[in-house]
């Protein structure tokens, strides 16, 4: 048994039981800015690829002669990414557990951030014939990897420095970081659209695709350095500190966490899934589907690149808006309630799809409007939900592995089963829909079978 040590206390400040300082404390300001800039920088690289994968890459990467098969090309590499996640979730998780939740997200950050820097170097399919492609895929496994860790460690170090009853409110600190993300990404792509504008609505102009589309990649080492100063000024939280104070720091999280944790692991995996689904159908389907053009094979919307990114950044401003509204809410009313009501609403919405996308430039609108906002509301209770399901010693692998399997499930098939279905339906986006339908009744089952957690002991 090791010998009390004794030390001095200012007035006011916290003691634990027998009168020695608590652990340091982030404030609130602190906590905000290292959950939040961190997603933000990290879903603005995410981003920034998936508009390339329908603007750029389709042209530069993968000419296979078929607008539609190099379309399903570029989106195999983006959906590559999400089978990395969970690999990147266990490597981070891991240490997380083991190490502490600073070093690790540190790590995360310039992971992402240097293969985001990367692929703005990389030379295309005519320079270097199919190496191109390879390097793409390999770096874009690596940000996969590296968003693999990222959002767990954000989402704990929110909900593990909340004060009692905010947690929730705390927990959408990170998520805001998905739109703030979107609208810095496309706003940076769009500026570059405005500033070289193409005669042809469905294609970038030369210019853009000769090196102007580098730039948003490039630009990501700027916004890590300031990440990085931010996260290196943490301290630990109270309840990891606790953890290694106690000497119950597991050698090997994943198979503790398979061991006690197993449940949890397959309810938050599928409590994920709706809204993994509609966030990219509502990112990356729908600028591919509003861009075709109304007589194209697989018709479209028709809109203008520029006119459409427009509607989609005022749509992501209500994402953001109801991502921050959903905290309070479930705080007062709980997080398995808020998310059994929102979810559906999103099976309804599944079904509005052929309706509201038809009905001309207000449908459309009310459509990005309704699906960024329900986004919001489904996303934003994820960032307390999914660590407060795990006990303090395995929650960074626990949160992290089930958050980044769903994305398997969800995300990395969406926007390719959504391409299909919207080919099978010969432009129809019905099927579409009834696929965020039926993904979505499956989250319901998932939720009615969790238990509620928003009055659980975080450092349990």
């Amino acid at each position: 048994m090791s010998s009390p040590t004794t030390s001095a206390t200012t007035p006011g400040s916290p003691t634990g039981a027998a009168g020695a300082p608590a652990a340091p404390v982030n404030p609130k300001s602190r906590v905000i800015m290292a959950s939040l800039i961190g997603t933000t920088i990290e879903f603005y690289d995410f981003y920034v690829y998936a508009t390339a994968a329908v603007l750029v890459f389709p042209h530069l990467f993968f000419p296979t002669g078929n607008e539609t098969t190099a379309l399903l090309a570029s989106f195999a590499v983006f959906g590559a990414a999400m089978v990395a996640r969970p690999i990147g979730a266990l490597f981070f998780g891991h240490f997380g557990d083991r190490n502490g939740r600073k070093a690790t997200l540190v790590g995360a950050l310039l992971t992402m951030g240097i293969a985001t820097f990367l692929i703005g170097l990389l030379p295309t399919y005519q320079m270097i014939g199919w190496w191109a492609p390879f390097m793409l895929v390999i770096l874009r496994l690596a940000q996969g990897f590296a968003l693999g860790g990222e959002w767990s460690g954000a989402a704990l170090v929110a909900t593990e420095n909340a004060p009692v009853g905010k947690r929730a409110w705390y927990g959408t600190f990170p998520q805001v970081g998905a739109p703030l993300g979107f609208i810095i990404a496309n706003g940076l792509f769009l500026g570059l659209a405005l500033a070289l504008p193409s005669t042809d609505p469905t294609r970038p102009s030369e210019a853009f695709l000769e090196w102007a589309w580098r730039i948003p990649f490039l630009f990501s080492a700027v916004m890590v350095m300031v990440g990085l100063w931010v996260r290196l000024r943490l301290v630990e939280s109270e309840a990891f500190t606790k953890v290694v104070k106690t000497k119950r720091v597991e050698k090997l999280p994943l198979a503790a966490v398979f061991k006690s944790n197993w449940r949890e692991l397959i309810l938050g995996t599928f409590i994920m899934l709706a809204t993994y689904v509609l966030f990219y159908l509502m990112t990356t389907f729908t600028l591919g589907y509003g861009r075709a053009a109304t007589d194209a094979p697989v018709p479209g919307l028709g809109f203008s690149y520029n006119n459409f990114i427009l509607m989609m950044i005022l749509g992501v401003v209500f994402f953001g808006i109801f991502t921050l509204a959903s905290g309070p809410w479930a705080d007062k009313h709980g997080r398995r309630k808020t998310l059994i009501i929102v979810t559906i609403a999103i099976v309804v919405f599944g079904l509005l799809f052929v309706p509201l996308l038809g009905a001309g430039f207000f449908g459309v609108m009310f459509f990005l409007i309704l699906g960024f906002s329900l986004m919001g509301m489904t996303f934003g209770p994820m960032g307390a939900l999914l660590p407060e399901l795990f006990p303090t010693s395995v929650r960074y692998t626990g949160s992290a592995f089930a958050y980044n399997m769903s994305s398997i499930l969800g995300a990395a098939v969406a926007p390719f089963i959504a391409i299909w279905l919207w080919t099978l339906g010969e432009g129809s986006p019905f099927w579409v829909g009834v696929y965020l339908s039926v993904m979505a009744v499956i989250t319901l089952i998932a939720l009615i079978l969790s238990r509620e957690t928003k009055d659980l002991d975080l450092h349990r």
